[in-house]
């Protein structure tokens, strides 16, 4: 009974010890990010390479996703509709739940899977080389140099992609509108235009940007906990990978519940 006491106490503080240095790294980088001295020349390069990583070398991977899952959800999404006659909610169910939920989602999960570990992996192999600590006896700070291009490519590419994935998710429910419900494509435009709501597109923006601000940060903080031994470089991407995935259910959850007010 003890020992389970023990082994229930320890986990709890190692996992407060855990969420206290991800918050205070977060908070330094956040106000390394509203720092003008942070945006020099060195760091601008850096960000464009990872934007372009991320974002560009994606998109012909990106894109048949997108019309894949985009074209089965909308098809899922206009026949049950239809099936419950409830074509006067079409424009609702399409911006409040397929553009605001399920695009965000959809596109932070295939950025976890690519950047998200493969940022942990390289920040944990540069860890157990000792590579990090070269870059401080030359005076370069890691936290500009490195993690920050990392995290703001995050939040940008987050909401780049996500909204190209609701292009391409509205542009399929063109043609689903026509084909099972029989609408035009102006009266598909209209039922769009007059179902955008503000508060959604500002809860959109900033959850695309606090999935990105996340599903990178995370990977890196978990990456800088690898040792010096090789082994540990696959238990640090394990464990960071799956504290992304909780953080966006998490997000998701939070968002819900904000919506929901």
């Amino acid at each position: 009974m003890i020992a389970a006491i023990e082994r229930l106490g320890n986990a709890s503080l190692s996992t407060i010890k855990s969420l206290h240095d991800t918050i205070s790294f977060a908070i330094k980088i956040i106000f390394r990010m509203f720092d003008r001295k942070t945006y020099n020349s060195a760091m601008k390069a850096v960000l464009i390479d990872q934007i372009y990583f991320t974002s560009v070398q994606i998109l012909p991977l990106f894109i048949t996703a997108s019309v894949i899952f985009g074209s089965l959800l909308t098809g899922i999404v206009f026949k049950v509709i239809r099936d419950l006659g409830l074509g006067g909610y079409l424009g609702h169910i399409l911006m409040g739940f397929v553009v605001t939920e399920m695009s965000p989602f959809i596109t932070v999960m295939l950025i976890a899977l690519r950047s998200g570990s493969a940022i942990n992996t390289e920040v944990a192999v540069m860890k157990v080389n000792k590579e990090l600590k070269t870059l401080e006896v030359f005076n370069i700070d890691v936290i500009n140099y490195l993690f920050l291009p990392r995290i703001i490519n995050g939040m940008i590419s987050l909401i780049l992609l996500s909204s190209l994935f609701s292009i391409v998710v509205l542009t399929s429910g063109l043609l689903f509108s026509g084909m099972i419900l029989g609408m035009s494509a102006d009266a598909y435009v209209r039922v769009l235009l007059t179902s955008i709501v503000f508060s959604d597109i500002i809860i959109l923006i900033l959850k695309c940007f606090t999935f990105g601000f996340f599903v990178t940060l995370l990977p890196i903080r978990y990456g800088m906990t690898a040792s010096d031994d090789l082994t540990s470089i696959p238990i640090s991407v394990l464990n960071g990978m799956v504290k992304v995935f909780i953080s966006i259910v998490i997000i998701e959850v939070l968002t819900l519940i904000a919506r929901s007010i």
